[in-house]
């Protein structure tokens, strides 16, 4: 039995075995070899089972995503075919007599530099394609397999660090626990284990190597702690505190169907934030009043290629035509600082999370934002649905983006498709907004505030650092008084504010947040009925 201590995320406790996930970025060691032809026949394996693997890939894709989506393993399955790839793979460990592994990352190293400095935007693409079957033929050849997600029991995931485009691949159905070595507790997997309402550890001193699949992990939020290979007093009693949650949980239930209203009077909005098309579900579960916040740049990760506008329509209608009657708000693509595509070529940035991102990728590439914006359009035919902007600082910006919406609905109305203009809201996520609130607050419907942008650009703090989370303070009075400030701002023009940052769950601020007559809270499904709970028990008034 082994026992880490790290810092807890999320508390809960859960019990499960363990599911180890190397990274992708493995470092390959140079190794010399001396038998080519025994190296060559374990690369004839490795691409053997890479090409199983994307033909499963394909199957699943086919089902759940449709053919165009799906035709990029078709693709990668050919390109490990492709007679130059293989030839330099093979003359490398000839001639300089080293193993595959290494052969296979120079291979693709080289290629993928050659595709991305061609002139042509399509061969340019194909770099993230070679990269991407390079590191699958290195990870065979490591015997680190592909995880096939809907084939394992419930697991308990250990890992290094997991990232949004990892997380977002995942069953959400097979994930009983988080144990990572690094991560910040701002990080996009603890607001995934926030979402999902299970126990996730970060920090913990585990050597992943020595981790064996299978192996039993109990993973304590409570109390900070993860123990492996348990033994049968620490299981019992594990068992035992479980069964207390699921009974806690149970009892919540009867929060269902109840008003979000306080004991003086005070009605607040409670909406969720959800990832992808999969996580209205858990809204729905949790009885949530509507969709606060959907991160539409999920459906731009874990690919190699843009969605196309077809294909976005589809997820967005099944969104809203999933809610009803209830709101859905779609935040357009949050892409650059810590959620990165290759395909995006958005380049390497000193501080990315005060870099190229979000609103401004829209409106300097402007033919990505319309594929979106027209998607958007078209879906709101079918439901209730609000578009919100991200990082907007001025503004100049949001009179920019009507321009650009303006040219879309132009363009719907000449091929003569159903589009309907929905309304239009931004996220306060800089002091920039927070001090021009009051003129942003004249040109758009509503505002919601990203409270985790907003912390760390006001506290001068990457809450993607670990190193700073004793610094990171989001009760810190600047945060609260910016926030009274943009809901005041917000009122007075007569238009709603809510909060779909991480601060809306939490239970010490929601009678500070009534108090400021905070119109909306969206939160993750999980705590929607933690919450409820707290509201029906509080008093605004004195």
């Amino acid at each position: 039995m082994k026992e880490y201590h790290g810092k807890s995320v999320y508390k809960g406790i859960a019990m499960g075995p363990a599911l180890v996930l190397h990274s992708k970025d493995q470092q390959v060691k140079r190794t010399r070899i001396e038998d080519a032809e025994t190296e060559l026949a374990r690369l004839e394996q490795a691409k053997q089972a890479s090409k199983e693997q994307l033909q499963r890939l394909y199957e699943k894709a086919m089902k759940e995503v449709g053919e165009t989506s799906a035709a990029i393993f078709e693709v990668h399955q050919m390109m490990l075919e492709d007679e130059d790839y293989l030839e330099s793979i093979e003359n490398i460990v000839r001639t300089e007599m080293i193993n595959a592994e290494y052969a296979v990352a120079l291979t693709g190293d080289n290629f993928s530099q050659m595709f991305a400095s061609m002139e042509d935007d399509y061969m340019r693409a194909r770099a993230a394609d070679i990269k991407d079957i390079s590191e699958r033929l290195v990870r065979n050849l490591l015997g680190y397999a592909d995880m096939d997600f809907s084939q394992i029991p419930p697991s308990v995931i250990v890992a290094d660090d997991l990232t949004p485009s990892e997380t977002v691949q995942m069953d959400k159905k097979k994930m009983l626990a988080f144990v990572t070595v690094h991560g910040s507790s701002n990080s996009h997997t603890s607001i995934l284990a926030r979402m999902m309402n299970i126990p996730a550890l970060i920090g913990v001193p585990v050597s992943i190597d020595e981790i064996e699949n299978g192996t039993e992990v109990i993973v304590d939020g409570a109390e900070g702690k993860a123990i492996f290979d348990p033994d049968e007093d620490i299981r019992e009693k594990a068992k035992e505190q479980i069964r207390e949650a699921e009974e806690k949980q149970r009892l919540l239930q009867d929060m269902k169907g109840k008003e979000n209203v306080t004991l003086d009077g005070r009605k607040v909005n409670l909406y969720a934030n959800i990832g992808s098309v999969s996580d209205v579900g858990y809204a729905l579960e949790n009885d949530a009043g509507g969709i606060g916040l959907f991160r539409s740049e999920f459906l731009y990760l874990g690919r190699n290629d843009f969605p196309s506008e077809e294909e976005q329509f589809q997820a967005y209608k099944q969104v809203v035509q999933t809610m009803g009657e209830k709101k859905v708000i779609i935040r357009t693509l949050d892409i650059g600082a810590d959620k990165q595509a290759d395909y995006f070529n958005l380049g390497k940035e000193d501080n990315p999370a005060l870099g190229y991102r979000a609103i401004r990728i829209c409106l300097t590439q402007t033919e990505i934002f319309k594929t979106q914006l027209r998607a958007l359009l078209r879906a709101a035919v079918y439901g209730n649905l609000s578009i919100m902007y991200p990082m907007i600082i001025a503004p100049e910006e949001v009179k920019q983006i009507y321009g650009i919406v303006s040219e879309v609905e132009e363009e719907l109305k000449c091929k003569d498709i159903p589009y309907r203009l929905p309304e239009q809201g931004i996220m306060i996520e800089t002091p920039a907004a927070v001090m021009v609130s009051d003129e942003l607050a004249e040109l758009v419907d509503f505002f919601s505030i990203g409270t985790n942008d907003l912390t760390q650009y006001t506290l001068a703090i990457d809450r993607q650092n670990e190193k700073l989370d004793a610094f990171y303070n989001p009760h810190h009075r600047a945060i609260l008084r910016m926030i009274e400030m943009v809901v005041n701002n917000a009122h007075k023009a007569g238009k709603w504010a809510g909060i779909c940052g991480e601060l809306g769950a939490d239970p010490e601020l929601t009678e500070t947040f009534l108090k400021m007559s905070v119109d909306e809270l969206s939160v993750a499904p999980s705590m929607i009925l933690n919450l409820r709970e707290k509201i029906r028990e509080t008093r605004v008034t004195n």
